[in-house]
């Protein structure tokens, strides 16, 4: 069985821009190859947001991307910010609400939930709120961090930059609240929304070719290149095993089972999975995903994609 995920301070010989801006942040880094439980991983002060937090850089994520799990105290909010990287928000516990603005324009405000999933805009002003006075909020972000730190070197640029990206942003009132579309790309169904209110309850399309029983859905979000699919399997069955390059965040939604992941030729490492657990497959390691449990098995992957939507 692999390694479960340890949280240490990221040291490295020679530190990239990005691992040294992690490390000025000065709060744990969980390495490994998965998070067992990102509901119950420990989080530390994190000042720099105005809340709790904790980087996540495991194995597979190969500087394409990263992630970060932060926490608001009850009642409590995190400090505005903005950023020149993509973030895709998952909600894993609580309610609450988030602003987004850019410089000069109205503020726009939209609620979110457990299971919610949205996007700020690039480089747009956000601020959460945690709506509940009695505990905390806690949420899984996706960036794009690494590959904008590591290739501007600038710390500045990435969280001090005044350009509005007005193709990505048009304040239009109903960003956050418009029903969604769906496209045809060529790649099965993508459903087109800037917010998800429930990633739980969404009605996924029944996909045969990717298996007896097999369901999925992919979303396409804020312009952004990291994507997002929703995939559900059967009891007793199991995913074709596949590869591809780094970075997918594989987060566990409901059911219970195990995941295998190899280099070609190489042995197998098992990781024991249940709902609220997280793997990133390696860069073009082998995985493949057994359902174990008493009922359909479904996770949500976010990664950077190569396709831009209309």
């Amino acid at each position: 069985m692999a390694d479960p995920a340890i949280i240490s301070k990221q040291q490295t010989a020679i530190a990239t821009p990005y691992e040294l801006w992690q490390k000025s942040e000065a709060i744990p880094v969980i390495t490994g190859y998965y998070i067992e439980d990102l509901k119950t991983v420990h989080l530390e002060p994190w000042p720099g947001k105005g809340g709790l937090g904790a980087f996540v850089n495991l194995t597979g994520t190969g500087d394409a991307d990263d992630a970060y799990v932060c926490e608001i105290p009850p009642g409590e909010s995190l400090k505005p910010q903005k950023c020149m990287f993509e973030e895709v928000v998952f909600v894993l516990t609580g309610r609450g609400a988030t602003n987004i603005w850019t410089d000069g324009g109205n503020k726009q405000t939209f609620e979110w939930q457990e299971g919610s999933i949205f996007s700020p805009p690039l480089n747009t002003w956000r601020q959460h709120f945690n709506g509940q006075g009695n505990k905390p909020v806690r949420f899984l972000v996706v960036t794009t961090a690494p590959l904008i730190l590591n290739l501007f070197r600038s710390v500045d640029f990435a969280f001090n930059n005044n350009y509005v990206f007005k193709d990505r942003y048009d304040a239009r009132r109903d960003y956050f609240s418009s029903e969604g579309k769906t496209l045809d790309m060529g790649m099965g169904k993508i459903w087109e929304s800037n917010f998800i209110p429930d990633a739980y309850s969404f009605n996924l399309p029944d996909r045969p070719e990717r298996g007896l029983g097999a369901k999925i859905i992919k979303f396409a979000m804020a312009s952004n290149t990291l994507g997002i699919h929703i995939s559900e399997f059967p009891i007793g069955m199991y995913k074709k095993a596949h590869r591809h390059g780094p970075g997918a965040h594989v987060v566990i939604l409901s059911g219970e089972g195990y995941s295998l992941l190899w280099p070609e030729g190489k042995p197998k490492q098992k990781v024991d999975w249940h709902e609220g657990s997280m793997l990133v497959p390696p860069d073009f390691w082998f995985h493949q995903h057994f359902n174990t449990g008493n009922k359909p098995a479904k996770y949500m992957a976010k990664r950077e994609v190569r396709w831009k939507p209309n």
